[in-house]
């Protein structure tokens, strides 16, 4: 498996990769119908500063084939160090638009994550807006504190599916450590998008536009479950902002 070169900045101490729509799309993409074994971080606020707080999450995304800036204040940390005009590339946007790609592409996805209920809604409400789409396969696995070893029957499901692409959501950082402990069982571009799979389903409501193109979609998702966000927020966006009045050595710009 070619070891692809990384061209981005370190926000934080997180590497971060710096690129269009197009490109992210396109190199996803190629790595899927090649059936690759790879994985993508969406990231935002909240892993930047648990990474920094959290060696085993932190190895995560360092290991991933790509991380890319999943809100606003992110995209504009890369923007200061060097990226003019680097756009948010979100969870459930790259699900949307990856989506869109294989329907025209003839590509397969796999949905892993969430619950029976969620997907059953996701899968309706994708194949209702790309008809071309074809999931391969989904799979809602039991609730668990801790990240796991699959079972080998499930891993074996997604790679018999065909799939080039497996959607997976089961939220921050639990995720990122599915998917680096699972990458090398699975011939398939394993992207971690949270609460995409809720968005699109429509069993959460999303900001409105505005709010995250101004990097206050948080508000609302706090708006939304309080007692839940509470806590992550308070002290992730708190640190993220005093680390930014105060900038790092590490966001300078460089290539990986």
């Amino acid at each position: 498996m070619t070891k692809m070169r990384r061209v981005g900045a370190r926000v934080q101490g997180t590497f971060i990769d710096a690129m269009s729509w197009g490109a992210a799309v396109e190199r996803i993409a190629g790595w899927a119908t090649r059936r690759e074994s790879r994985y993508v971080c969406l990231t935002n606020v909240h892993s930047v500063v648990t990474a920094s707080q959290d060696k085993r999450f932190a190895a995560a995304l360092d290991g991933a084939d790509l991380a890319l800036p999943d809100g606003m204040p992110v995209a504009w940390q890369l923007r200061r160090a060097g990226f003019v005009g680097q756009p948010r590339l979100s969870g459930p946007d790259l699900m949307w638009r990856y989506c869109a790609h294989a329907a025209r592409a003839g590509q397969s996805i796999f949905l892993y994550g969430s619950t029976p209920p969620v997907l059953a809604a996701l899968t309706s409400k994708l194949q209702t807006a790309f008809p071309a789409l074809r999931i391969a396969g989904t799979y809602a696995p039991p609730f668990r504190a801790e990240v796991a070893l699959e079972e080998p029957e499930v891993l074996e499901r997604i790679n018999r599916s065909g799939a080039g692409a497996a959607f997976v959501g089961l939220g921050c950082p639990k995720q990122e450590l599915w998917m680096q402990r699972h990458r090398e069982h699975l011939r398939a571009v394993l992207l971690g998008v949270g609460a995409a799979f809720d968005y699109h389903a429509g069993t959460v409501k999303r900001a409105p536009r505005w709010a995250q193109r101004t990097g206050v979609e948080w508000a609302f998702r706090f708006a939304a479950e309080p007692r839940r966000l509470w806590r992550r927020y308070l002290t992730s966006n708190s640190r993220f902002i005093l680390r930014s009045i105060v900038p790092r050595s590490s966001t300078n710009p460089g290539s990986r």
